[in-house]
């Protein structure tokens, strides 16, 4: 077993029940997680036999680009997807953080943290 992580992807969106929020946009942090056998890859050296750091990118960033009102549906859609398409991943964590959410106060972030394991 093995640990991926991918962190502090920064991406621009469009989440929040305020109207504003889908108007104008935010600022997001992304984390991620994934745990999965990387022992093959570990002897075979071939990207084939592990969990593509590009692909976990590009689907957190695809997910991202979807407009929801809560960062758990967004969340929840990034776990589904990388199960749905990649199946050496065992387990994965996921953050999303909006960066200076407006709740009226000096907040620097709020973040959603969300863990799924494969369902055999």
């Amino acid at each position: 077993m093995g640990i991926i992580k991918v962190e502090n992807i920064r991406v621009f969106a469009y989440h929040g029940c305020l109207k504003e929020e889908t108007k104008i946009g935010s600022d997001y942090r992304v984390d991620l997680e994934i745990e999965a056998n990387l022992r093959t890859s570990a002897n075979t050296d071939a990207l084939s036999d592990t969990v593509d750091y590009v692909f976990l990118n590009r689907v957190i960033r695809e997910e991202m680009n979807i407009a929801s009102h809560l960062l758990e549906t967004v969340a929840k859609r990034i776990l589904s997807r990388i199960f749905e398409e990649d199946k050496l991943v065992d387990r994965a964590t996921v953050w999303v953080s909006k960066l200076n959410p407006p709740i009226g106060g000096d907040v620097e972030r709020v973040t959603i943290k969300m863990t799924e394991k494969r369902k055999n």
